[in-house]
């Protein structure tokens, strides 16, 4: 080869264009060129696949430019990757928000969970196990695997840390023509830290109200020219949350790239994540008193930090992922990115119910309303155990490229994927099985975190059930400027998935049954779009799209649902993307309407899921982030979902003609800092949203809410020591956090954090 050692090119304003790298005479297929085979032809029509003698375009890549991109420097972005391939936020025809390291540092998050709530038009499902089931204008996320990792599919459910985060990325709408199955709601797209070309260590330690306690370390290695080494690690301990669980949980991460900026880039990373915290499973609604209606139904009057759960309950799971990446540069407008990645998760939960026992077993044998609760009134502690482990295999190759062909300006995505997923679930022994009843005693409501423990490590486990896929993809997008001011989108995707599920019983007798369900699915998806960009500031779309999801999105199959075809949903979006003169502030603006057009019911007839039901959403959404002034920073996110229906659907209480649970009318978050001077910053926000009703619609509304959190950071050190304190729910305000029809888990109460950070 006419240059046989990759090597930096230099800023292409200070290099002469002798000495940028020149075109191999030979092109080494990369690592993702096999992957690609399928998809090569969207190449086609570049320079260098038509053999024309061209010099390779400068690739920049610098420390500061690194730097300047960092979530932790900015709450505003104007580029993502979520889309595949690295894109201006404007030339993508649909709403994307997203959350950067610096608004999670200034607000104090620490988890994934919290971090989405800085965005609107997400809520949460206080599901069987606590996990994050999110919904996004009011359609699932978890359940349809529309969690990511640096654009790979994230389906495993654990308690996810921010530690190793540098952005969290929303994409909102119809995804499938991206990512393969999915939502009507989008997508969430968490981006890891990525070592860079300097030398730079943070370390953070947390101190704050439930004796918490929290190190966070960052260490950044420039070990050669082209090369860098990144360390992230965690350790956390607290004896409450602020909502009843306590905390314990560690992880790191390391990551080491080589190659930077030259035509060969390598990276190399490993993530884990151990969680043993408590849990709280939730907390009973309550009527004021029996002759009360339903829809009267509200919270405990109950302090959200209070506990009634066991001590032997616990939380525990590990994550832990190795990643391999692989990006070879055609040129600067052209780039393969290849990923490898492969997971390991456990998760074990030994948590319950908490319950008002009945009229019988209550003081004076009357039912618990709030008129007759009391110290005394008795609570049992159910068993929920949630015992499963994953293991994922994901590989993708995804080309970019801009070119020019037949008079016009193409920027062309094309790629393709594959997943191998296994997931085990296993339950508990009865004793008339061969295993033990652990019984839990019950508790009276005046008597909190009152110790009682069981031996959890008697229950015998057994597998119950087993899930494997195996599934590909393959897609292509162009966006063409077909005028000086106008863009067209198309992208197409094909995906085949093959799925196999078990389930193992065992009787009383110990006489083991089996059942043994498979599914096959093939599916087209698709994304169109028009853009009218009058300036470099302004950007409008219109865009259609489309997404499924299977009946295996859960990881199961049943009798009922195995043949039956997979969910259909599209989203309309008209928006705009605007930049202020200075290009401190961006506004996005959006009209949606996202629709599920084939809903899964269960037929009244046959025990069968059928494709009856409909339902959509209609709504706005606008984000405001930027800087007002040089010294005043501002981020904010509102949704506005005034229609909201069950189109079709069978009934009940979520049935026709109701508007779907966990869909509030209006939702939104707000954060303004401010520096007063030169070494002192101080800041203030909110979140609220207006009532929802819990899933499966039980005929009542929780009650909407506004919190309001505050801090102020003091730079002790110019560059080197800052203290920074937080003060969340400052009012101390009651409200119910994710919804369940039986329980709900509540927000945090009034917390406080004093964090020192410490950079050398």
């Amino acid at each position: 080869m006419a240059n046989k050692k990759s090597r930096r090119v230099a800023d292409r304003h200070r290099t002469p264009a002798s000495t940028a790298a020149p075109a191999p005479d030979k092109i080494v297929l990369p690592l993702g060129a096999m992957m690609f085979a399928a998809s090569v032809g969207a190449f086609a029509q570049t320079p260098a696949a038509q053999g024309e003698e061209k010099t390779l375009k400068p690739v920049l890549v610098k420390a500061d430019a690194e730097r300047e991109q960092e979530g932790k420097d900015t709450l505003r972005t104007t580029t993502t990757r979520i889309g595949k391939g690295k894109q201006a936020l404007r030339d993508i025809p649909q709403s994307v928000t997203v959350v950067t390291e610096k608004l999670m540092d200034d607000r104090k998050i620490d988890t994934v969970k919290e971090a989405l709530k800085m965005t609107s038009g997400i809520t949460f499902l206080a599901a069987e196990g606590g996990e994050e089931d999110v919904r996004l204008r009011g359609f699932p996320l978890n359940s349809t695997g529309d969690l990511f990792i640096d654009g790979m599919r994230d389906p495993a459910f654990y308690d996810r840390d921010t530690f190793n985060m540098d952005r969290i990325e929303v994409l909102r709408g119809s995804a499938s023509m991206l990512f393969g199955r999915g939502s009507t709601g989008g997508a969430v797209n968490q981006v890891n830290k990525q070592a860079r070309l300097l030398d730079e260590t943070q370390i953070d330690l947390t101190l704050g109200s439930h004796q918490y306690r929290r190190a966070v370390a960052d260490i950044n290695v420039k070990t050669g020219e082209d090369a860098a080494l990144r360390i992230n690690a965690m350790r956390t301990l607290a004896d409450n949350n602020g909502a009843g669980s306590s905390l314990d949980k560690y992880g790191f991460a390391v990551d080491y790239r080589w190659g930077i900026g030259t035509r060969d880039e390598f990276e190399v990373g490993y993530f884990y994540l151990n969680n043993s915290n408590g849990m709280n499973y939730g907390l009973p609604w309550v009527r004021p008193n029996s002759s009360s209606p339903v829809s009267a139904t509200t919270m405990l009057p109950a302090d959200p930090k209070s506990y009634w759960g066991m001590a032997s309950d616990y939380n525990k799971g590990t994550a832990g992922y190795a990643t391999f990446m692989h990006t070879h540069r055609f040129s600067a407008d052209t780039e393969l990115v290849t990923k490898v990645r492969k997971g390991d998760f456990e998760r074990d939960q030994r948590a319950g119910t908490v319950r008002f026992a009945p009229a019988t077993l209550q003081p004076g044998g009357q039912a618990v309303t709030l008129a007759t609760l009391n110290p005394n009134t008795v609570i049992n502690r159910g068993t929920n155990l949630k015992v499963q482990s994953m293991e994922n295999l994901f590989a993708q190759s995804d080309l970019s490229s801009k070119f020019e062909a037949l008079g016009f300006k193409h920027e062309v995505l094309t790629g393709v994927d594959f997943a191998w997923e296994k997931k085990i679930v296993r339950g508990a022994l009865s004793a008339a099985q061969g295993g033990v009843s652990l019984t839990k005693p019950t508790t009276t409501y005046g008597n909190t975190d009152d110790g009682a423990w069981i031996d959890e490590s008697l229950r015998t486990l057994r597998k119950t059930s087993e899930f494997e896929a195996v599934s590909g993809g393959i897609y292509a997008q162009d966006l063409i400027k077909i005028a000086d001011h106008w863009k067209l989108l198309g992208g197409l995707r094909y995906d085949a998935m093959s799925g196999k599920y078990d389930v193992f019983g065992l009787s009383n007798t110990n006489v083991a049954s089996f059942s043994n369900y498979e599914q096959a699915i093939y599916k087209w998806s698709q994304r169109y779009g028009v853009m009218y960009q009058p300036s470099d500031r302004h950007s409008f779309h219109l865009s259609y799209a489309t997404s499924f999801n299977t009946s295996g999105d859960t990881y199961s199959y049943s009798a009922a649902t195995v043949d039956t075809p997979p969910e259909k949903s599209m989203n309309l979006e008209l928006g705009a993307k605007i930049d202020s003169a200075d290009r401190r502030m961006s506004t996005r603006l959006a009209l949606f309407r996202g629709v599920k057009l084939n809903e899964r019911n269960t037929d009244p007839l046959i025990p069968v899921a059928v494709l009856s039901g409909k339902r959509h959403a209609t709504g706005f959404e606008t984000d405001v982030i930027g800087k007002i002034t040089p010294r005043w920073e501002i981020y904010g996110s509102y949704t506005w979902i005034w229609d909201a229906e069950i189109d079709k659907g069978a009934e009940g209480a979520e049935g026709q003609g109701r508007r779907p649970s966990l869909i509030p009318k209006h939702q939104g978050t707000l954060w303004s800092s401010y520096q007063v001077t030169e070494k002192l910053r101080i800041g203030a926000g909110a979140n609220g949203r207006t009532k929802m009703t819990p899933n499966r619609n039980p005929g009542w509304y929780s009650d909407g809410y506004v919190t309001y959190d505050a801090m102020a950071e003091y730079e002790v050190l110019p560059e080197r020591l800052t203290l920074k304190a937080n003060l969340i729910n400052l009012s101390n305000k009651l409200y119910a956090d994710s919804l369940y029809s039986g329980h709900y888990i509540p927000g945090f109460g009034r917390t406080y954090y004093l964090t020192a950070s410490i950079k050398f």
